[in-house]
């Protein structure tokens, strides 16, 4: 514990220093990201359709920019783990694999940023990447900021594994000033709070959203609608201590969306983007865009949907509602007044009658809301916030509203960005 008063007081005394202010991810990072889909399949011989390698990375920048993805603003393709080769080379520097990816990252970033999108990339602050690549330790972090920069990467993800947290604290901090030193805008996606359990007083968010673009807070997803829940119930539990830490620039990051792959069904996916949605979480597809069924590319597409995650305002939705009936509402309040309510059932036996009215809901007597189903795209003219209303959920899956206000109250209600822990959480007019 004195170690880590010592470094918190270090960590206080350098934060002028740490601004990380390089103006990126003013809104969710949207784009597609190999691991959850692809893992660390280097065996190219076999299933070269598969493996980490150049082709998979041309083929889904293809994907992202003939198939509507890109204009809709998933910009990023993010290489994760496993890319690179087993050691360094003479002079130090990280190396792509020679056969996996034989003409070199700087000709993928080039192929991607002919066709408008941006290149991300892997490291990971320690000894070895989770995969077992060379890492980048403390003396190497300038080396590999520079190394990123001429490649003409856009953004970095860096991992913890094989590193202490001291490493950490001095070395996540240390790769922002040094990404940007190299004058190229690199996002900066960092895995520190999920390695320090992702609460305070090990995870101290000021500092985090000085330091990096947005980070990796807990568990990494899995295929599975389990995993999707685990992940929303932690950061639901601990929505008073990471909701407030959200916002242009710096975001929490519940991992990736895994709609499109095996185990979720349709509802669990719109499920998934909405829930991801109102939790202005980054937009981080991991799928295979060449074989996408239509139903996910819908979903993934919503273009309302990505309107609301996109909204310049930044701010972080929460769960405001938990009932016996196993109905959870969560709301997001966006710019000019309108907010994003969710509706979310973990019933799992039929379609539930929910009733309630915006007023249960907190939202300001007397105003007047346009509402339109962002799935369904049907619109509700004139609802007043004392009306009862009811939505039809669906086991596991949502209702999600876009709230427009055609009627404000009279009495102007106060302007918060968000509520101390405690006193209930209200929709923010702007």
């Amino acid at each position: 514990t004195a170690v880590l008063s010592g470094l918190a007081l270090a960590l206080a005394v350098a934060l002028p220093a740490l601004a990380l202010e390089n103006g990126l991810a003013r809104t969710p990072p949207m784009g597609w990201l190999a691991w959850e889909r692809f893992r660390c399949n280097v065996d190219c011989r076999a299933d070269p359709r598969n493996c980490i390698s150049e082709m998979l990375f041309f083929e889904m920048a293809d994907r992202l920019a003939e198939d509507g993805w890109r204009d809709l603003g998933y910009k990023y393709i993010n290489i994760d783990d496993c890319w690179s080769a087993k050691q360094r080379d003479a002079a130090g520097r990280l190396v792509p694999d020679p056969e996996r990816f034989p003409r070199g990252i700087k000709a993928l970033a080039d192929y991607v940023h002919a066709r408008g999108l941006k290149l991300g990339i892997y490291g990971d602050l320690g000894t070895l990447t989770c995969g077992g690549y060379p890492g980048t330790t403390l003396d190497r972090v300038e080396q590999d900021a520079q190394t990123f920069a001429e490649w003409g990467v856009d953004m970095l993800k860096l991992d913890g594994c094989y590193s202490s947290g001291e490493e950490q604290a001095e070395g996540y901090p240390e790769m922002a000033r040094a990404l940007n030193a190299t004058g190229r805008p690199i996002v900066y996606s960092c895995s520190w709070p999920a390695y320090q359990g992702g609460l305070p007083p090990k995870v101290n968010y000021t500092v985090l959203a000085e330091v990096c673009n947005l980070w990796r807070n807990y568990d990494d997803i899995q295929d599975s609608w389990d995993s999707v829940l685990s992940i929303l119930d932690w950061f639901s539990a601990n929505q008073d201590v990471l909701q407030p830490a959200a916002g242009p620039g710096h975001w929490n990051d519940p991992d990736m969306l895994i709609i499109g792959n095996f185990g979720l069904s349709d509802e669990q996916s719109r499920s998934q983007m909405a829930l991801w949605t109102v939790m202005a979480a980054p937009l981080l597809m991991s799928t295979d865009l060449r074989t996408i069924s239509a139903s996910a590319k819908e979903i993934l597409q919503n273009r309302l949907m990505i309107q609301i995650n996109q909204d310049p305002l930044g701010i972080q939705g929460r769960r405001i509602v938990k009932e016996k009936s196993h109905i959870e509402v969560f709301l997001r309040p966006l710019s000019q007044a309108a907010s994003a309510l969710v509706f979310f059932s973990r019933r799992t036996d039929m379609p539930f009658v929910y009733t309630t009215s915006l007023a249960k809901l907190h939202f300001p007597e007397d105003a007047v809301y346009e509402v339109q189903d962002v799935y369904s795209g049907k619109i509700i003219s004139g609802l007043k916030t004392g009306d009862s209303f009811s939505v039809v959920i669906d086991p596991s899956g949502v209702v999600m509203w876009y709230l427009y206000p055609t009627a404000l109250p009279a009495q102007p209600w106060h302007v918060v960005r968000q509520q101390a822990p405690g006193e209930g959480f209200h929709p923010v007019l702007l």
